[in-house]
């Protein structure tokens, strides 16, 4: 678990967005608060609960790249989902359960690719041992050819004979020769079926099950050796990883460092005295306050406790407040932060300084066709006037309003950039009034189009 200081925290997003102080703050406490709890006495730490967040703020202003960047700052299994997507249970839709079933899962994958990549060279060892198996002659035939040399001697010149063929098959030597391998035949579909269906909330993991009763099919195949070597290297990565390991570490790493973040949580709040919908999206704040108290979720892979789980709410609140939430689930998102909305200047430094920079991002992808892109102080300043004034006078969807100005200015040379003789190429005022005069002076494109 990570034990950076909040101000190292704050520091490390800082890399990545731009502004949104107390939002960052906030989240910094949450995260250290995290490393604090483990550092209590046991019988203490158990009752510290995690103080959950609700960001408020328009979309694009970095409500989802804050919960990201926190989550891999702190190596925490991270799983982001949309609050209206789910459903009161009772009605047809997704209850609210699945988002935990989900975050394990992504958490077991993660895991095991990790263990994989742990194992791969000894796997490819093990897998170089078995392909020189199938490459020479048993000891029994060679033994029968030579039987009127001596064991040792037999033994000797076949370890010579080995130490060869590995020499050439790391040389490339032997990859126009096939060996016959026994290969997997692909798994009965109704496994895959019973698998898709829901069934691990009754805590079932049908691929288990089935694995186990049905008999393992296999059948004899030629293949090449290169080929044959990349089958038996995934046969004993998959041998080598321990997976009631990964499992357990996973739900471990689930239940003491897992964040959900729940948008558009201002989507399920309902009006006063409401019926019909309204009473359905009642009933998901409803549903979802016991996982926000602490419950155990039953999974394929086993119970799952969400006592310190830490959910980030956002959303925009713009035909409602946080307030209007039922008042248990307020009472467990004790953290509420404004976060500030985008203009000019916060456009430019979006640009231009974190390490992902979109300027930087668009130079990147034209270098590889051998085109050099430069914009001028003026031109970013213009980009920027431009995302401020089509979010003002439409629909304020903040930084991602540049994403979509940017492929417009860019439109051509991106498509022309492979035939294009021009090697560098200076984006100036000029070029993106030019590019970008009907988009601004057409409030209707600038709506549909932008």
């Amino acid at each position: 678990m990570s034990n950076l200081k909040p101000s190292e925290i704050v520091k490390e997003l800082d890399k990545y967005i731009i502004g949104q102080k107390n939002a960052k703050r906030s989240v910094a406490i949450a995260l250290r608060n995290r490393w604090r709890r483990q550092q209590t006495p046991k019988e203490l730490r158990d009752e510290i609960a995690p103080k959950n967040i609700i960001l408020i703020g328009p979309t694009g202003v970095g409500k989802t790249e804050i919960a990201r960047r926190l989550a891999k700052l702190a190596d925490s299994p991270f799983y982001k989902v949309e609050a209206s997507k789910f459903t009161e249970v009772g009605y047809v839709g997704r209850d609210v359960e699945s988002m935990v079933r989900d975050l394990v899962e992504l958490t077991v994958n993660m895991l095991k690719v990790r263990e994989q990549e742990g194992v791969k060279e000894k796997a490819k060892n093990n897998a170089e041992e078995r392909m020189l198996d199938l490459l020479l002659p048993s000891k029994k035939e060679s033994a029968s050819k030579e039987d009127e040399k001596e064991d040792g001697s037999v033994n000797h010149e076949t370890n010579a004979t080995r130490e060869k063929l590995r020499q050439m098959l790391r040389a490339g030597k032997l990859d126009n020769k096939y060996v016959d391998l026994d290969v997997s035949d692909r798994p009965m579909p109704v496994v895959e079926v019973f698998s898709n269906i829901g069934m691990e909330e009754l805590g079932i993991n049908f691929k288990d099950v089935f694995g186990s009763i049905l008999p393992k099919g296999t059948k004899k195949r030629k293949i090449q050796v290169p080929e044959a070597l990349e089958l038996l290297t995934q046969e004993e990565v998959q041998r080598l990883v321990e997976m009631e390991k990964v499992v357990k570490q996973a739900i471990e790493k689930v239940e003491e460092s897992g964040i959900i973040f729940l948008d558009e949580i201002d989507k399920i709040v309902g009006k006063d005295g409401g019926h019909g919908p309204d009473v359905s999206r009642e009933g998901v704040q409803r549903d979802l306050l016991p996982l926000v108290e602490g419950s155990t979720v039953t999974t394929k892979y086993g119970p799952v406790k969400t006592d310190h789980v830490l959910f980030i709410a956002a959303g925009a609140f713009h035909a409602s407040k946080p307030s209007d939430l039922i008042p248990e689930l307020q009472g467990r998102f004790p953290i509420r932060v404004e976060l500030e909305s985008l203009g000019q200047k916060e456009f430019i430094r979006i640009l231009t300084e974190p390490k992902n920079a979109l300027l930087l991002q668009y130079q990147a992808l034209l270098k590889t066709e051998g085109i050099d892109i430069i914009f001028d102080k003026t031109a970013i300043s213009e980009i920027s006037r431009i995302a401020e004034h089509v979010n003002n006078r439409t629909e304020n969807i903040g930084a991602r309003r540049l994403h979509t100005i940017m492929e417009r200015l860019l439109e051509d040379i991106l498509f022309d950039a492979p035939d294009l003789q021009e090697k560098e190429i200076k984006i100036n005022t000029k070029y993106v009034t030019d590019k970008l005069k009907d988009i601004v002076a057409d409030e209707d494109l600038s709506r549909y189009i932008l």
